[in-house]
């Protein structure tokens, strides 16, 4: 069960990595995009942190509780992530501002789940 979840986190790294390497692409961009590795880093980031999630839920261990509030918040981020990515993926290009959320929140979502103990 161990492998498993050490295999579910490094994909949702290679996730975060998609997500956050597209982001950096369009950092000099006139006219930034939402990239397909976007789109693909957002979906990979949702599934795999439900199916961590689920592995924690059934490994619960008495002495480690899982932390249900972290994890509603970093779903709840995750998938707005998602969604302006997936709505905004058909546009040639994205506003400056909306590309700055999108760059925040998945840092923000990566900052939660390493600073938040």
């Amino acid at each position: 069960m161990h492998l498993v979840y050490q295999l579910l986190t490094l994909v949702h790294l290679i996730g975060f990595a998609a997500l956050l390497g597209g982001c950096l692409v369009q950092f000099r961009a006139v006219e930034p995009e939402v990239s397909r590795t976007m789109l693909i880093g957002a979906w990979t980031q949702l599934v795999s942190g439900l199916a961590l999630a689920a592995l924690l839920e059934l490994g619960n261990d008495p002495a480690n509780p899982v932390d249900h509030l972290k994890l509603g918040v970093k779903l709840a981020i995750t998938a707005i992530l998602l969604l302006l990515v997936a709505k905004n993926r058909k546009f040639q290009s994205i506003p400056k501002g909306l590309w700055g959320i999108i760059t925040g929140l998945t840092l923000v979502n990566a900052g939660i789940a390493v600073l938040w103990t």
